[in-house]
């Protein structure tokens, strides 16, 4: 039997990591699970997260109604998220190659084509909040900073995973203690009357507030296991979720609290960096600045994680058409081009963020809903993770081309979400009869789940398990044949 995979080239340049969409070897197999509760929690610790819990304030609902709202979206939302990261250990791949079984060799581009629609559009709100904070705080242009908050992420991307994981443990202990002292002067704010009046309940801020959340959580589900695949198999599902939801989960619920409570405060003067910075001065003068600056290294390092998801699923994409072999100088380029098609956008882009902000997380909430679905279902009760790794790199093996059970699960679960959709610029029938109120999320998921799983049934799940474990140590050995001699990144 012959195993093709992509092989990982000699070259190397200055300890960039090489590998990308191919299968890590065991051997090269490093890490520690824990390590991605700090992740994972740095990764929403920051002034992105914090705008996401201003949206039920800012559209008209009291604080009390917007903590509920943001606990129960981010619970719900890290829970698909989390299940995604579980994946990465056992299959040694990135996550968005992973969607060629359900979706096909050439059909996985509609999703990669979504994904990285939202690795750009993330790093473009990213910069632009970093841009605004460091002209604040440091003063200078915000283009200015943009590229050099833009430069900064491409180079912690380039260098790789570990570096990655190494900036995200280091920021996690300086957050503890700049965000804990900036949490109790919040604490101390005078809010208005009503805040906490469980009395005021109203749908429609809520389930928006909701709705954000939970796909800002989805959002992750796109790369989370890019960063858990170079953990050997032995760690099991339930501690690779473990880690990654509750460090996932505490990030976003702490930021998103952090910014409905200053929503709230501020009232019609709201302005994330202004009153951010207004809050930590009452720690002393001064302190808002850091708490500033300290915020911007946070994004940066989010950015930095987008560039490398989105290198990933660009070499993805352009291996449907013609095989990658992965060497430093792709991920070099393909980096460089994720980062530039953030950047310009960032440069030139008008006012209104917050509005603009809120529908983008929207959209990426309808467009990886359905996918998520269909991904998991296939994943944990459809092929229980036996997955012939080899014939995801094939372009005609056994997943074929077009995924037609993927496809069709994924834009009807879609379609059936297009009357519940509320947006500033679409509402469906549904939600306009709701008075805005969004419910889609409960629509697409068991939609394209279901009937994913009945298309499914007639998958020969029993014949690829024998294919999967056939090819599996063959696999192994090819990896390593074509493994770096400079060892591991």
């Amino acid at each position: 039997m012959s195993v093709e995979t992509p092989q990982a080239g000699s070259g190397r340049i200055a300890g960039v990591e090489v590998r990308s969409i191919d299968y890590v070897p065991l051997n090269e197999r490093h890490g520690n699970v824990w390590s991605h509760g700090p992740l994972w929690f740095m990764s929403n610790a920051q002034i992105a997260t914090l705008a996401v819990g201003t949206f039920s304030v800012v559209g008209g609902g009291n604080l009390i109604w917007s903590l509920l709202a943001i606990v129960g979206g981010v619970l719900l939302g890290t829970f698909f998220m989390a299940f995604h990261s579980a994946q990465g250990p056992q299959l040694g791949l990135p996550q968005m190659i992973q969607s060629r079984p359900q979706f096909g060799y050439v059909g996985a581009l509609l999703v990669w084509a979504f994904a990285y629609l939202q690795y750009a559009g993330f790093n473009i709100f990213n910069t632009i909040l970093a841009g605004d904070a460091l002209n604040r705080t440091v003063h200078g242009p915000v283009k200015m900073w943009i590229v050099i908050a833009t430069v900064l992420a491409a180079v912690v991307a380039l260098v790789g995973y570990d570096l990655i994981h190494g900036v995200e443990r280091w920021l996690t202990l300086g957050f503890l203690v700049i965000f804990g002292v900036l949490t109790i002067a919040v604490c101390t704010l005078s809010y208005p009357a009503q805040s906490f009046d469980l009395g005021g309940f109203k749908w429609t801020p809520f389930l928006i507030q909701f709705g954000a959340v939970a796909g800002y959580q989805i959002s992750w589900a796109i790369y989370v296991s890019d960063y858990s695949r170079y953990l050997p198999p032995t760690v099991t599902v339930r501690k690779t979720f473990f880690w990654t939801y509750w460090g996932s989960a505490l990030g976003a619920i702490w930021l998103m609290c952090l910014g409905a409570a200053l929503a709230a405060w501020a009232g019609a003067q709201f302005d994330t960096i202004t009153s951010l910075e207004t809050a930590g001065d009452r720690v002393f003068t001064g302190f808002g600045a850091v708490v500033l600056v300290f915020s911007t290294l946070g994004l940066i390092s989010v950015t930095a994680l987008n560039m490398y998801g989105g290198s990933l699923t660009l070499i993805s994409a352009i291996d449907s058409f013609a095989k990658v072999r992965p060497t430093a100088a792709v991920r070099i380029i393909t980096i460089g081009v994720t980062a530039a098609l953030s950047l310009i956008p960032a440069l030139l882009i008008g006012e209104n963020f917050l509005i603009n902000f809120e529908d983008f997380l929207l959209l990426v909430l309808y467009l990886f809903v359905p996918w998520t679905a269909v991904n998991l279902v296939d994943y944990y009760i459809v092929r229980r993770g036996h997955y012939a790794i080899a014939e995801i790199f094939n372009p005609h093996g056994m997943y074929g081309r077009w995924g037609w059970r993927g496809i069709t699960a994924y834009l009807m679960g879609f379609a059936a979400m297009l009357p519940f959709l509320s947006t500033s610029k679409y509402t469906g029938f549904v939600a306009t009869d709701l008075k805005g109120a969004d419910i889609s999320l409960f629509i697409g998921l068991p939609v394209a789940g279901i009937l994913y799983l009945v298309l499914a049934k007639s998958i020969d799940v029993a014949g690829e398990t024998e294919i999967a474990e056939a090819e599996s140590r063959e696999l192994e050995k090819a990896a390593m044949d074509h493994r770096r001699p400079e060892g591991r990144h």
